[in-house]
């Protein structure tokens, strides 16, 4: 029998006993198309079936769990370069960054509610602490800010845990945070932000802040313009 004759008849053998193409490739070095054609009356028993099957989903697993690894890295190292890129802040961009944020989550006056003060919501404690850095450049003093949490009826037995949890990411102590709310979930609504990424939503509001809030629009007003 010629050399090629002995590595199909082995190939055949390999591939009954269940063994995946990649695997006899590694004992005979063949192209994969020679394989399937050498193949084709080959017919494999049930446990060997699921036995490849099995181990493309692991391959499969594996390639994806190393690309998610991968990302990841691309990820931390776009975070710190975006660090180094934007460097430190001075006062006006501080302004003017704090303004933006909240001409986009915060409450706005109108003729409609012209006395309105300043409440700024949101579920991302980076730009709550923001938020708060840029009312500390305005001067208003700690306490004269207040919070509230506002989580859904469904995790209501997590009302402890999301307090502390909210104390700790803005560095305030827990007492501060004197009223939560439970909003009433809706079912068909599809959220990313769910089991651990779930933390609820918290509003700051500044205390007699009506007057600083026409000053706000004010400012939001020269930024369109």
């Amino acid at each position: 029998m010629s050399g090629k004759g002995k590595e199909k008849e082995l190939a055949i053998r390999l591939r009954k006993e269940g063994k995946t193409y990649r695997e006899i490739m590694q004992e005979i070095p063949v192209a994969k198309s020679t394989l399937s054609e050498w193949f084709k009356s080959v017919q494999l028993a049930t446990p060997q079936i699921q036995r490849n099957t099995q181990l493309r989903i692991d391959g499969a697993r594996r390639g994806a769990e190393s690309r998610r690894q991968k990302r990841l890295f691309e990820m931390s190292e776009l975070v710190i370069k975006g660090v180094e890129d934007v460097g430190k802040l001075s006062e006006r961009e501080l302004w003017l960054i704090g303004t933006a944020l909240y001409w986009a989550e915060g409450s706005k006056q109108n003729t409609k509610s012209p006395s309105s003060g300043i409440t700024f919501g949101n579920s991302d404690y980076r730009m709550l602490l923001v938020f708060l850095r840029w009312l500390n450049l305005l001067k208003i003093p700690p306490e004269d800010i207040g919070y509230e949490l506002y989580i859904h009826k469904d995790r209501k037995a997590d009302r402890e845990k999301f307090v502390r949890w909210w104390g700790q990411a803005l560095g305030i102590n827990i007492s501060l945070i004197d009223k939560v709310y439970f909003k009433p979930g809706n079912p068909k609504t599809l959220r990313s932000n769910v089991g651990d990424l779930y933390h609820g939503l918290l509003r700051i509001k500044v205390k007699a802040s009506t007057t600083l809030n026409r000053k706000v629009n004010g400012w939001i007003s020269g930024i369109a313009k």
